[in-house]
C-alpha cells in the first residue's frame, strides 16, 4: 500500500477513535453560534422596545396637550368670545328674551 492510503486509514481510525470528541466540539460550536444569534436578536428587540417607548411617551404628551386644548375650547367664556368675534353674535337683552313654558 502506498503511504497516502496508509495515512488515510490512520486518519480515519483516529477519527473513529475520537468520534465523541469531534461530536462534542461540533455541539459546542453550534451552541456558541446559537448564543451569538439570540444575543443579537435580544439587542435588536431591546432597541426596538426603546423606540416604541419613546414614541409612546411622545404620543402621551400630545394626548395631554390635546386634552388641555379641548378643555380650554369647551369653556363657556371661550365659546362666547368666539361667537361674538366670528359670528357677530351678542347676548340678547332681557326685553328680547322669550320664555316658553311647557305644561
Amino acid at each position: 500500500m502506498s503511504t497516502k492510503v496508509v495515512l488515510a486509514f490512520e486518519v480515519w481510525h483516529d477519527i473513529k477513535q475520537h468520534i465523541w470528541m469531534y461530536l462534542l466540539l461540533l455541539v459546542v460550536v453550534f451552541s456558541a453560534f446559537t448564543v451569538i444569534y439570540f444575543t443579537h436578536l435580544n439587542r435588536q428587540s431591546t432597541s426596538h422596545l426603546e423606540v416604541l417607548l419613546t414614541e409612546r411617551d411622545e404620543l402621551d404628551i400630545e394626548w395631554r396637550n390635546l386634552l388641555l386644548e379641548q378643555n380650554s375650547l369647551a369653556e363657556h367664556s371661550a365659546i362666547e368670545s368666539k361667537a361674538e368675534k366670528l359670528l357677530n353674535m351678542e347676548k340678547p337683552s332681557a326685553d328680547n328674551e322669550i320664555i316658553i313654558r311647557l305644561k
